[in-house]
């Protein structure tokens, strides 16, 4: 299931930038999220993995806190992506006249930035919150 994921969504990157008709806005943040998508599926499942065939089940400290961050990361931005999108399709609908001025590209790489900036630091809010809690620390989970 975790090859069929990554592999879905390289397809509709690779989809999306070998067609030129596909060069818009919907579809580059749609490409977008689907990279989120590979790196969110890819900060769990391949521990989880690992941790099958070894037949373990602990996670250091500093590692549940880096995967817990790259979730957090990932899970964020295809949050705010998908709350972007939703914004595109609001103005393609509500203003088609104006879209292609509202939604210029400059706009777009913005708001990918933009999610990506807030992702970073929501996760490393969280982060600040886990590390107040000192009974987990030297601790293997």
């Amino acid at each position: 299931m975790y090859l069929i994921t990554v592999l879905g969504n390289l397809l509709i990157i690779l989809a999306v930038n070998a067609d030129s008709h596909l060069h818009t806005p919907m579809y580059f943040f749609l490409s977008n999220l689907s990279l989120a998508d590979i790196c969110f599926i890819s900060t769990t499942v391949p521990k989880m993995i690992v941790d099958i065939l070894t037949h373990s089940r602990a996670i250091s400290y500093v590692g549940c806190l880096t995967q817990m961050s790259f979730l957090i990361i990932f899970g964020s931005m295809d949050d705010l992506l998908l709350t972007v999108m939703a914004y595109d399709r609001y103005v393609a609908i509500c203003h088609p006249l104006h879209y292609p001025v509202i939604m210029n590209p400059h706009l777009c790489v913005f708001f990918v930035f933009v999610s990506l900036l807030l992702s970073l630091l929501d996760s490393q809010l969280h982060n600040l919150i886990i590390l107040q809690f000192a009974y987990f620390k030297n601790v293997d989970i």
